[in-house]
């Protein structure tokens, strides 16, 4: 077959296919052989070159800053009613981040991270998906969960860890993950949700079942050796997984230029032979139609699909963190002024008459009250019970556990009057 075949000898079939002119893949090639080296099939060459750097892949938008559209061809006709839903969802997500950063720097929390400035990557891409679809997320996704029906309710119960926290109060603020709407629990540990995606999208090929994974990530963490594996096996087994990386310019401090020399981050898809895109990750449409693409391809090839979206993190990396120690304040304002992707699309929906400005501020205020509610009910609710201490590792209590649990229970019994007990939730 033509698989079997090198590059000269493909090259010849396609020259008698073309009335006997010569094709591209001929020239500057050894006609006299051809290698069948099991690790690679490719044409010999006799005279030495190195390999050109190949073109830089181009970023592919929809809209430009001013929120019209480039070409209508690309428009993705998108109903009005989940336009609306998209616009509604972007700017709760950023009330949710207004309030709980100054939450946590009154110390109500002790941690938080932002979306600003990559609110349009998350929702955009969250809308193109499925419910069905697995996702694992790294930490800069709370508008995928949002998109999904992750409640403010629920963002707040693990940002409080308290008693109704899924998590039962053991993982730090905005490490979500829900069952219910098939999101894996957020790790902090870097990349190692990529090759984990990798698994869980060969599981659904070997079920028969039509859904991807997807796998967000940054670009900081593409540098751990846990992208490559989770790659390369996607590759192989060709699983039906999307890698979505937010190269937002900044891992924590270290500037993109000092990651990596290549084509950022979509430049290594081809090396691994993976069918890869970029995109402008402030472009909502941009982003919508490429993961809507790539959920296509994945589902009717079963193969994977890497996607890298282009942005910028214009909030602090966490609450732990001050960005204006490594970059200027006036590189963060041009960043969210000019380029902000919910002023984007806002202006797309009113050149449409499908907003306004009354309705904008109108929003803001109703979904900062929504969070502050929320907030309050979850800031007062109790702490998880102490048993649960002890529980969901082993299936029955080791010895040394047993020991623990009674050792605590008798010193409450003498000095529980010393210990806020009266916070902590009665187990059901």
């Amino acid at each position: 077959t033509s698989k079997m075949l090198c590059g000269y000898q493909r090259a010849l079939l396609a020259r008698s296919s073309n009335g006997g002119k010569h094709s591209h893949a001929t020239f500057g090639r050894d006609r006299s052989y051809c290698s069948a080296y099991p690790g690679q099939r490719s044409s010999f060459v006799n005279a030495f070159s190195w390999v050109k750097t190949p073109d830089v892949i181009p970023t592919y938008r929809v809209m430009d800053a001013e929120g019209k559209l480039i070409n209508e061809k690309e428009d993705p006709k998108i109903p009005d009613e989940k336009l609306l839903k998209m616009y509604k969802t972007l700017v709760r997500l950023n009330q949710l981040d207004v309030v709980m950063y100054d939450v946590q720097r009154q110390g109500r929390v002790s941690f938080y991270m932002t979306n600003y400035g990559e609110e349009a990557t998350q929702i955009g891409s969250a809308a193109a998906l499925e419910n069905e679809d697995v996702v694992y997320t790294q930490y800069r996704e709370a508008g995928t969960f949002m998109w999904r029906g992750f409640t403010l309710s629920e963002f707040m119960n693990q940002c409080y860890s308290n008693e109704f926290d899924y998590g039962k109060g053991r993982q730090m603020p905005v490490h979500y993950g829900s069952k219910r709407i098939n999101f894996q629990t957020v790790s902090s540990p870097l990349a190692t949700q990529i090759p984990q995606a990798t698994g869980a999208a060969y599981a659904q090929k070997m079920k028969g079942l039509k859904n991807v994974t997807v796998c967000y990530f940054g670009e900081g963490a593409a540098s751990e050796g846990d992208f490559h594996a989770g790659l390369n096996f996607a590759a192989t087994l060709e699983a039906p997984v999307i890698f979505f990386c937010r190269n937002n310019g900044w891992a924590i401090s270290t500037p993109s230029r000092e990651q990596f020399r290549g084509d950022g981050i979509a430049g290594r898809g081809p090396g691994y032979g993976i069918t890869t895109a970029r995109v402008d990750g402030n472009d909502i449409f941009a982003v919508y139609n490429v993961m809507s693409a790539a959920r296509a391809y994945a589902v009717a090839e079963s193969k994977p699909v890497l996607i890298e979206a282009m942005s910028y993190r214009v909030g602090h990396h966490s609450t732990s963190d001050d960005s204006t120690r490594y970059r200027p304040a006036e590189e963060i304002e041009e960043w969210k002024t000019k380029h902000n992707p919910i002023t984007r699309f806002k202006k797309y929906l009113m050149a449409r008459n499908l907003w306004d400005d009354k309705k904008d501020v109108d929003l803001a205020k109703e979904a900062r009250k929504q969070v502050l509610e929320e907030l309050t009910r979850a800031e007062n609710a109790k702490k998880p019970p102490l048993d649960d201490l002890w529980t969901d590792v082993y299936d029955e209590l080791t010895p040394n556990l047993v020991e623990q649990k009674a050792a605590l229970q008798e010193h409450l019994a003498k000095y529980g009057d010393k210990y806020p007990t009266a916070l902590y939730a009665e187990r059901k």
